[in-house]
């Protein structure tokens, strides 16, 4: 099922024709999700979100042709895009990395709309967890704790030097001001090159990612896609599943669903779950706001200041 998306507000929720059959889709789907400040227990949201999300504060994606980053790393003299992001390349040559982290560097970025909605299903009681894929750390900025935080590709927000004898951490402060000074980071007890806990190619994703992963797997009632293609396979099958997206994705083919991987259907007879609304991450996440009622917060909040900022509807957070 494949939902448009508008800009404007006062629109949201009120809709109609085939749209609107969606929508109504999306209420009746997610009928569970209570309105009062005390949800009662058992109702676990999980989002997974990718580069989509934090492309509206103007954090580019990496494969757009013509927009994301791989197309536009011609000055660093790469062998092949990619390289720049890879930990051999990276041990031998860092200072590409360190040039383009300059301009992607945490701190000159604001959380989007999908960040502070996410926010607000926290403050709600209904995140169980965020799996990002996103290296910016706006899941953090927007204030979400980091015990609910899964930063699958590692994140900007701490640093290590890379000598195993050595393994000295460091801060956001510490490795932004060598940055923006164009030195390349060593590490002050070793001499060691220092990176940035993101994850390379090459490099084994967090463990807390797969430790985290099955359990929250048994515990799941509802799964939030936004803003990435990530297979979401092997989450329990009969749990509802919203992809918020430009387009559809995770639908992968026959073959790859009978051995387990991918399978979201939304267009076949035998649909029932899983439901797409298709358009800019930002319009996805206030057309489902107001689904929900949540409009303009009762008190002074974090929340009510930013949506207030955004949209005269703007959502309500807890009391």
């Amino acid at each position: 099922m494949g939902v448009g998306h508008s800009g404007n507000c006062a629109d949201l929720g009120a809709r109609s024709g085939e749209e609107g059959a969606d929508l109504g889709f999306l209420r009746a789907n997610l009928g569970f999700i209570p309105l009062s400040p005390h949800p009662p227990p058992g109702k676990n949201i999980v989002c997974m979100v990718g580069a989509g999300l934090s492309t509206p504060a103007g954090i580019p994606d990496f494969r757009s042709p013509g927009t994301g980053l791989y197309s536009n790393l011609q000055s660093y003299n790469l062998p092949y895009p990619e390289a720049i992001f890879e930990i051999r390349f990276f041990k031998k040559h860092p200072e590409p990395f360190f040039a383009l982290a300059r301009e992607l560097y945490p701190g000159q970025f604001k959380p989007t709309v999908c960040h502070y909605f996410m926010r607000l299903l926290q403050d709600k009681g209904l995140l169980l967890r965020c799996y990002t894929q996103n290296i910016d750390t706006l899941e953090r900025v927007a204030g979400l704790d980091p015990e609910l935080l899964v930063e699958a590709h590692g994140t900007f927000f701490t640093s290590h030097c890379l000598r195993p004898s050595c393994r000295q951490r460091y801060s956001l402060a510490w490795m932004r001001e060598r940055i923006f000074s164009s030195l390349v980071p060593k590490c002050e007890k070793c001499q060691g090159l220092v990176k940035p806990d993101i994850v390379f190619f090459g490099e084994s994703l967090p463990a807390r990612f797969f430790t985290l992963l099955e359990s929250d797997f048994e515990k799941v009632d509802l799964l939030i896609i936004m803003g990435t293609s990530l297979q979401v396979q092997p989450f329990a099958s009969l749990i509802s599943r919203l992809l918020i997206n430009k387009e559809k994705t995770g639908q992968g083919d026959p073959l790859m669903s009978l051995m387990g991987f991918g399978g979201m259907d939304f267009d076949s007879d035998k649909a029932y779950r899983d439901v797409a609304w298709l358009g800019d991450c930002d319009s996805g996440c206030l057309a489902l706001a107001e689904l929900l009622g949540w409009k303009v917060p009762p008190t002074p909040s974090p929340t009510r200041e930013f949506w207030g900022s955004l949209c005269p509807q703007t959502l309500r957070g807890p009391p």
